[in-house]
C-alpha cells in the first residue's frame, strides 16, 4: 500500500482550502517576530546567531565585534584550536591523505602520533566493511531513490547490531564514533550503487573497500563501476572530506545532534536526526541546487556577455527563472563575510583538475556568477555588509568534476561532517548535562471545545 494512495488524496483535497486561508490570514508569523523580541531561527536581528553554548570542536570567524558593530574579516575556520588551511597545505606538501588524522584530532583534541593513528585506523578499516549481511538486508531491500533517506535509514539499523548501543560512557561513545566514520562512505557508495540499478536499470557493482587505502581512495574504488582513479583525484577528494568535516556546533545538522543527544539518547538516533537536517536544500542539500541552478545559467546565457550573465541573474533573483526561489546558491553565508576559507581551498586546488578534465568554460562561467552575482544581492540587501561565495558554489562543481552523480554529493558531504557531528555529541553529553529546551510563544486564541454537531466545514478556523 501506498502512503499516498490517489483516494486518501482526494479526500484531503476538500480540507486544503480552509487549511491554505487559516495560514495567510491567521497566521501571521512575520508580523509577530517583528513586533517583538522573538529570535527566529535562533538569529539575532543582524543575522549572527543566539549563544546556546560553548565548544573546544570547532570554530568559524567570519567577523569581529568592535564597540557592538560586526566587522569584516577574512574567514578562518580552525579544527581544535588548529586553521583549517595549515592542515590541509601540510597534507598536500607531503602528498599525504588527511581526513583520517582530522577525525581523529576532533574526536580525541590532539593530533595524533604514528601509533595513535594506526590504532584509530584499524578500526576505521574494520567498520569499512559493513556488518555481514548488512548491504543485503538494511541497503538492498527497499531500495530507495533519495540516498540521504536510505543513509538515514542505515544508521538508525546500525543500533541493532551494536551489543552496547545505550552505553553512554567515554569508551563506547569513542568507539560508536569511529565504527560509524568508518562506515558512511561504504554505506553512501553501496546505497548508491543499489539506486543506480534498481532506479537506472543500470548494471549492480558492489566494491568490498581495501584496508590499504585512504577513505577518498576508498570511496572512488566503491562508487565507480571500473573501479579506477587517479591520484589527483583521491588528494581532490581528500581535501573535500577535510573541509567538510567540521564547521561549529551552530550549524543546523550539528545543533539537531547536540539537541538530541542532550536527551540522553542513543548514537544512532542522534546520527540520523543529523543526517535528516543535512539532507535539506538550505543546509547540505545546497552543493546540488547550486549546480541546477548553474545549468539553468549556462543554458540561457552568453558565457563571454557580462551583460547576458547578469539579466538572467536578475530574473533569479525576481523569482522569473530557475526554480523561482529567488536565490543565488553559494552566494552568501551567515558567518563568513569577505572569504570563506573552504571555498578559497577548493578554487585553489580544483583548476588542474578542471583544465585536464575539460571544466575550465565550466569553471570559469561559476567564477563570474561568484563575481557578478555578489555585488546585485549586496544591492539588495543595502546593509553595507560584505558577502562571499561560500563551499556550496564550488564542491559540486568539484564533484562533477570527479564523475560523481549529484545525487550524491549531499551524502559524500554526510560522510565527512559525521566526523563533527561525533566529536560534538561526545562534548554534549559529557559536559552539556541538562536537556535542550528552548521556548515557543503561543500566540493562538483561546476558544471553547465544540460538540461535533455544532461546528462548521472550516475545521481548521481556530479563532
Amino acid at each position: 500500500m501506498l502512503l499516498h494512495d490517489t483516494q486518501d488524496t482526494g479526500i484531503l483535497e476538500q480540507y486544503t482550502g480552509s487549511l491554505r486561508q487559516h495560514i495567510e490570514e491567521e497566521y501571521r508569523i512575520e508580523d509577530i517576530y517583528l513586533r517583538s523580541d522573538l529570535k527566529r531561527g535562533l538569529r539575532n536581528a543582524d543575522g549572527t546567531g543566539v549563544p546556546v553554548g560553548v565548544t573546544k570542536v570547532g570554530s568559524v570567524m567570519g567577523y569581529m565585534i568592535e564597540d557592538g558593530i560586526r566587522v569584516p574579516v577574512p574567514g578562518q575556520l580552525y579544527y581544535r584550536g588548529i586553521e583549517l588551511n595549515e592542515i590541509v597545505e601540510a597534507h598536500r606538501q607531503n602528498n599525504t591523505f588527511g581526513f583520517e588524522e582530522v577525525a581523529f584530532l576532533l574526536l580525541m583534541g590532539h593530533l595524533p602520533s604514528a601509533s595513535e593513528m594506526a590504532g584509530f585506523t584499524e578500526i576505521m578499516n574494520q567498520a569499512k566493511r559493513l556488518p555481514k549481511g548488512f548491504t543485503e538486508d538494511m541497503i538492498m531491500k527497499s531500495p530507495s531513490k533519495d540516498i540521504m533517506n536510505k543513509l538515514s535509514r542505515s544508521v538508525l539499523s546500525l543500533y541493532s547490531y551494536d551489543d552496547n548501543p545505550d552505553d553512554l560512557s567515554v569508551e563506547n561513545l569513542l568507539l560508536q564514533s569511529v565504527k560509524l566514520i568508518g562506515a558512511f562512505p561504504s554505506i553512501v557508495a553501496n546505497a548508491y550503487a543499489v539506486k543506480r540499478h534498481y532506479f537506472e536499470g543500470r548494471s549492480l557493482h558492489i566494491h568490498y573497500p581495501k584496508e590499504n587505502l585512504s577513505t577518498a581512495e576508498n570511496f572512488l574504488r566503491m562508487v565507480r563501476s571500473d573501479k579506477n582513479y587517479t591520484e589527483e583525484e583521491a588528494h581532490l577528494l581528500d581535501i573535500m572530506l577535510m573541509i567538510h568535516a567540521e564547521h561549529g556546533g551552530g550549524n543546523n545538522s550539528t545543533f539537531v545532534c547536540r539537541a538530541l543527544s542532550s536527551s540522553g539518547t542513543d548514537t544512532y538516533a542522534a546520527i540520523a536526526g543529523a543526517v535528516g537536517s543535512l539532507k535539506g536544500p538550505l543546509h547540505g542539500g545546497a552543493n546540488a541546487k547550486v549546480m541546477e541552478m548553474f545549468n539553468y545559467v549556462k543554458a540561457n546565457v552568453d558565457p563571454n556577455d557580462d551583460g547576458s550573465i547578469k539579466d538572467y541573474l536578475q530574473k533569479l533573483l525576481n523569482k522569473e527563472a530557475g526554480d523561482k526561489s529567488g536565490k543565488l546558491y553559494g552566494l552568501g553565508h551567515a558567518v563568513y563575510t569577505i572569504s570563506d576559507p573552504r571555498a578559497v581551498l577548493i578554487k585553489k586546488y580544483a583548476q588542474s583538475i578542471a583544465e585536464k578534465k575539460g571544466y575550465n568554460d565550466d569553471f570559469r562561467l561559476l567564477q563570474k556568477i561568484e563575481e557578478l552575482g555578489l555585488p546585485m544581492i549586496m544591492e539588495r540587501r543595502n546593509d553595507g555588509m560584505p558577502m562571499c561565495a561560500n563551499v556550496d558554489m564550488y564542491s559540486g562543481m568539484v564533484y562533477s568534476m570527479l564523475g560523481i552523480p549529484s545525487d550524491v554529493f549531499t551524502p559524500i558531504f554526510a560522510s565527512a561532517r559525521i566526523a563533527g557531528w561525533c566529536a560534538n555529541r561526545m562534548e554534549e553529553v559529557l559536559t552539556g548535562k541538562r536537556i535542550m529546551r528552548p521556548a515557543y510563544r503561543a500566540v493562538v486564541k483561546k476558544v471553547h471545545y465544540q460538540p461535533i454537531a455544532e461546528r462548521s466545514a472550516n475545521i481548521f478556523k481556530m479563532g
